[in-house]
């Protein structure tokens, strides 16, 4: 059966989250939001591209940074309004210079940091 973007449940604002996903390690590396645009162009690329809400523009993973997301394959959950991107990723994925996104605990009702940045 043949993918067809048309079944996809966006949003209001045109948008659903995507979760990036480490192919090899299977560590949870970020979220981020794809438009139907975003979602052809990193099937049509490999090159993981997002949509920048605070920008409204889109935004390959790694354009500016190297950091790159290179999709493995492209899944859909069971009510078709969320991905999850399996990628190999090149370099930190977190702007913070973190390998992810979520480096903060909340234990005991205290942050804890996870990782510091990468040097």
């Amino acid at each position: 059966m043949s993918f067809d973007p048309n079944t996809l449940r966006f949003d209001t604002n045109g948008l659903l989250p995507v979760i990036a996903q480490d192919h090899d390690s299977g560590d949870v590396l970020m979220l981020a939001w794809m438009n139907a645009e975003a979602v052809a162009r990193t099937l049509k690329t490999g090159n993981v591209t997002y949509w920048s809400r605070s920008r409204q523009s889109f935004w390959v993973k790694g354009e500016t940074s190297g950091h790159t997301q290179k999709l493995v394959d492209l899944r859909l959950d069971c009510d078709r309004d969320c991905l999850l991107a399996l990628v190999t990723q090149t370099g930190p994925a977190c702007h913070t210079n973190r390998p992810n996104c979520f480096f903060t605990s909340v234990t005991g009702g205290d942050e804890v940091e996870l990782t510091k940045p990468l040097e």
